[in-house]
């Protein structure tokens, strides 16, 4: 995979990122389960861009 479809991929997972981040954080009220959902968003980005 080159360069530029990876770093397409970081930018495609980047607005489920703040948008997901939002609403996490409008049920729940607190950051640790937007931490959590951040992370979790970060394993699956990490994983695509390293097949």
């Amino acid at each position: 995979m080159d360069i530029s479809r990876k770093l397409s991929i970081l930018v495609f997972c980047a607005v489920p990122a703040i948008v997901g981040g939002g609403i996490v954080y409008a049920i729940f009220g607190n950051y640790t389960p937007v931490f959590i959902y951040e992370i979790l968003l970060l394993f699956v980005a990490f994983g695509i861009i390293s097949k």
